[in-house]
């Protein structure tokens, strides 16, 4: 899959992660496709980096993986005694205290949580296998445009562990409770028809048609008028969390707002 950004000066490139920016669109790559994009903590800084590194400029971030998957998981790595140099292998996390660990996993989550801030829209661009911390990392994302041959999975349960890159909360927003539960319980692999039947994809296109139709649709996003999205991608998000009355309050705060605004009337 040819990549989008490979003329443009990088922002940032380190750790397996890439940065680009064009304008009011950003790319961001995971860039070891000879290991299937597997995912460390160090790779982990480098997303959270990437997220403060984004200009106001930018309105759409678009996520993609090299090669011919997107994410296959964790670096197995992190699962032998050694683990990867550097980094706390998986034992001496568990013997930190609860505050310990707890931060340590809240720093993991950091590479995932910034991709629904309300000033962006981020677009996960997914091919091949999205598997275990790679399926959390496309949820991170607002929408996702998956080729036919994607294999989405969540391989946490089978390992005696949960998911805990904030994939937990979007899933079940997306499929519903018993289908996230059968998902993650069983670990199989959920393709393309499936995704987008489901919820879980926005559409499926055929491997060779992923790009164009990422770039289409991050078009067609920035064509709208920018407050105008902002404003509606924070009345969407919050629309779980307040009943009918707290969201119709919401959307005459909103309109009110836009309406002043388009009147050059805003503060």
């Amino acid at each position: 899959m040819a990549s989008p950004d490979q003329d443009l000066a990088p922002v940032l490139d380190k750790d397996g992660v890439r940065l680009t920016i064009d304008d009011a669109l950003a790319t961001v790559t995971l860039t070891n496709p000879a290991k299937r994009n597997a995912q460390s903590p160090a790779l982990w800084r480098a997303l959270t980096e990437a997220g403060r590194l984004l200009p106001g400029s930018v309105r759409v971030v678009v996520l993609r993986g090299e090669g011919r998957s997107f994410s296959a998981g964790l670096d197995r790595q992190m699962f032998t005694p050694e683990g990867i140099p550097g980094e706390a292998t998986f034992i001496e996390l568990a013997r930190r205290d609860d505050a310990g660990l707890d931060e340590s996993i809240a720093e993991f989550q950091e590479a995932f949580t910034w991709w629904r801030r309300n000033d962006i829209v981020s677009i996960a661009a997914v091919q091949g296998h999205a598997i275990g911390a790679g399926f959390q990392l496309a949820l991170a994302c607002d929408l996702r445009v998956v080729a036919d041959d994607v294999q989405f999975a969540m391989r946490e349960t089978s390992l005696g562990l949960v998911p805990d890159l904030t994939g937990t909360y979007p899933l079940v927003g997306l499929v519903g409770y018993a289908r996230a539960l059968e998902i993650c319980a069983t670990g199989r692999f959920v393709g393309a028809a499936e995704s987008v039947a489901s919820g879980l994809a926005n559409v499926a296109v055929p491997a060779a048609e992923l790009d164009a139709a990422v770039q289409d649709l991050a078009a067609a996003l920035l064509a709208a008028p920018r407050d105008a999205v902002v404003e509606t991608k924070a009345l969407l998000r919050g629309a779980l969390g307040r009943d009918y009355e707290a969201q119709r309050a919401a959307e005459r705060a909103a309109q009110a707002r836009r309406l002043r605004e388009l009147a050059g009337l805003g503060e």
